[in-house]
C-alpha cells in the first residue's frame, strides 16, 4: 500500500480497506486471550492461588506481598490483595503502550513491535499455567500488551487519510472485533478454568494469542507501511502550530475525567465478579452458572449496542443534529450512572430482605452499561485520534491510554473496599463518580468544545501542511 489515495479507494472490507479486516480479526483473538485470562484472574487468586499451598510456590511473592500490604493496608485480606494485584496489572497494561510507542518509533517500527508484543503475551498466558511463574507471567503480559495495543490501534488510524470520514466507523468496527473476542473468552477460557481447571483456561488463552499472531502475519502485506524511524529520519520533525498547544493541554486534562467515567465498566472484571459470585443468584436449572459468564453477557450486550448506536446515530442525523464526541461522552457518562444505580438497587433489596440479588438487576446493569460504553470508549479514542496534532499523533494515542491506567488503578483501590461497606454503598460510590464525570463533560462541551472542534483541528493541520 503505497499512498493515502490508494487506501481511500480500498473498500474491500465492509466499505473499508482490506487491512482493517485483518486488524479487527487480529484484535478479536488478542482480546479473546486477554479477557479469557482476565475473566479468571481474580477468581483464580481468591479461590486457589493466594491460598496455601499454592501461594508459597509463587517465586518472589513474599516480597511482592509486603509491598502490596504497605501500599494498600497492612493485614489486608486475600480478596483485598487480589483486588490490588488486579488493579496494578490492569492499569500497567495501559501505561506500557507509551513505552511500546517509543520502541516502535525509535527502534523497531509498528509492525515488528506488534509481533514482539504478541509473542510476549503468548508466553505470559502459558506461564500462567504454573504457580511459580505467576509474577513473571503478569510481567510478560504487561510488556506484551504495551507493545501490541497502542501500535495496532495506530495502524487502524493509519489506514485513512486526513479527510477520510470512514475513520470513526473504522474504530467502531475495531471495537466490534474486540467485543467478539470478549464474548467467546469467558465461554471457552472461563468455563474451562472454572469447571475443568484454572490452567486449562489460561492455556487456551495462550492458543488464542498465537492465532492472533498468525492472522496478523498473513495480513502484513495489506498494512500501511511503517513511517521512517525517528533515528533515521533526516527530515525536520513537525512542530506544534498555533492553537495546537491548548488542544494538547485540554486532551491531557480530560484524562482524569475519562478515567472516572470508565470505573464502573472496568470494575466488572474485579470486585463485580467477586460480589456476583457471593451475592447474586446465578442458579439456572438447579445448577449454578459459571460466574465468568457474566462477562459474556456484558460482551453480547456491548456488541449489540455498539452496532445499534452506529445505526441509531445515523438515523438520528437524518432529522436532527448529531452530537459531537463530547456530547456523546456526556450522554454515555450519565447512562453509566443509571447502570450502576441498578446494581445498588439490587444490592439494597437483597440486604433488606436477606436474600440473594436477582440476576435481572445484573442484566439491567449490563444493558445500560453497554449503551454507555458505545458512546464512550470508541468515541473517546476517535476524538483523540482526530484532535491530536500531526506532530504528536502517536504520542497522544499513547497518552490516551493513560486514562485506563489511572482508571484501573482506582478500580483496584476501590475494590479493596468491597468487604468494608455494604454492597449497596459500594455501588452508590461508583454511581457518584460517574455522575461527576458527566457533569465535567457537560461543562467542557459547553465552554471548550471549540478547542477540539473539527474546524479547529482541520485548520491547524492545514497550516501544518
Amino acid at each position: 500500500m503505497t499512498s493515502t489515495t490508494v487506501r481511500q479507494g480500498d473498500t474491500a472490507f465492509l466499505g473499508h480497506p482490506k487491512a482493517l479486516g485483518y486488524l479487527a480479526f487480529t484484535e478479536a483473538w488478542e482480546r479473546f486471550s486477554y479477557y479469557g485470562m482476565q475473566s479468571l484472574l481474580v477468581l483464580y487468586m481468591t479461590k486457589t492461588l493466594l491460598l496455601s499451598p499454592h501461594v508459597e510456590q509463587i517465586a518472589g511473592f513474599a516480597a511482592f506481598e509486603r509491598v502490596i500490604q504497605a501500599v494498600y493496608h497492612p493485614g489486608a485480606s486475600t480478596q483485598a490483595i487480589a483486588s490490588a494485584i488486579f488493579g496494578l496489572y490492569t492499569s500497567l497494561v495501559y501505561l506500557t503502550p507509551i513505552l511500546g510507542g517509543i520502541l516502535a518509533d525509535q527502534l523497531l517500527g509498528k509492525t515488528r513491535t506488534v509481533i514482539l508484543g504478541g509473542l510476549l503475551m503468548a508466553a505470559g498466558h502459558f506461564l500462567m499455567a504454573f504457580d511459580v511463574s505467576f509474577l513473571l507471567a503478569l510481567l510478560c503480559l504487561v510488556l506484551g500488551t504495551g507493545c501490541f495495543k497502542g501500535n495496532i490501534a495506530g495502524q487502524v488510524g493509519g489506514l485513512y487519510g486526513a479527510g477520510d470520514l470512514r475513520r470513526a466507523d473504522a474504530f467502531q468496527i475495531f471495537y466490534l472485533g474486540i467485543n467478539a473476542g470478549v464474548i467467546a473468552a469467558p465461554l471457552i477460557a472461563g468455563t474451562l478454568g472454572e469447571k475443568v481447571g484454572w490452567h486449562y483456561g489460561f492455556g487456551v488463552a495462550g492458543v488464542g494469542m498465537l492465532i492472533a499472531l498468525v492472522i496478523y502475519m498473513i495480513g502484513r502485506r495489506h498494512l500501511p507501511p511503517d513511517p521512517p524511524l525517528r533515528g533515521a529520519d533526516k527530515v525536520a520533525k513537525p512542530r506544534l502550530k498555533p492553537g495546537e498547544g491548548r488542544t494538547v493541554v485540554l486532551l491531557i486534562l480530560l484524562l482524569p475525567v475519562l478515567a472516572a467515567s470508565v470505573l464502573a465498566n472496568q470494575q466488572i472484571f474485579n470486585a463485580y465478579l467477586v460480589w456476583a459470585d457471593r451475592s447474586v443468584n446465578l442458579t439456572f436449572g438447579g445448577e449454578k452458572l459459571p460466574t465468568t459468564w457474566l462477562i459474556t453477557l456484558d460482551a453480547i450486550t456491548s456488541v449489540s449496542f455498539l452496532a445499534g448506536m452506529v445505526v441509531f446515530w445515523r438515523v438520528w442525523a437524518k432529522r436532527f443534529k448529531e452530537p459531537d464526541e463530547l456530547g456523546k461522552l456526556t450522554i454515555g457518562a450519565f447512562i453509566s450512572l443509571t447502570g450502576v444505580l441498578s446494581l445498588a438497587a439490587g444490592a439494597l433489596i437483597a440486604e433488606r430482605t436477606g436474600t440473594q440479588v436477582s440476576i435481572w438487576w445484573c442484566v439491567l446493569f449490563h444493558i445500560l452499561n453497554s449503551i454507555a460504553f458505545a458512546n464512550m470508549l470508541p468515541v473517546s479514542l476517535a476524538l483523540y485520534a482526530r484532535a491530536a496534532p500531526a506532530a504528536m499523533g502517536g504520542t497522544i494515542i499513547g497518552i490516551y491510554y493513560l486514562h485506563l491506567f489511572a482508571g484501573n488503578q482506582v478500580v483496584g483501590i476501590l475494590g479493596t473496599l468491597l468487604e468494608k461497606m455494604p454492597a449497596s454503598q459500594f455501588w452508590l460510590m461508583h454511581a457518584g463518580i460517574a455522575a461527576g464525570a458527566g457533569v465535567v463533560f457537560l461543562i467542557v462541551g459547553r465552554f471548550f468544545a471549540k478547542w477540539l472542534s473539527h474546524e479547529n483541528t482541520s485548520d491547524a493541520r492545514g497550516r501544518a501542511g
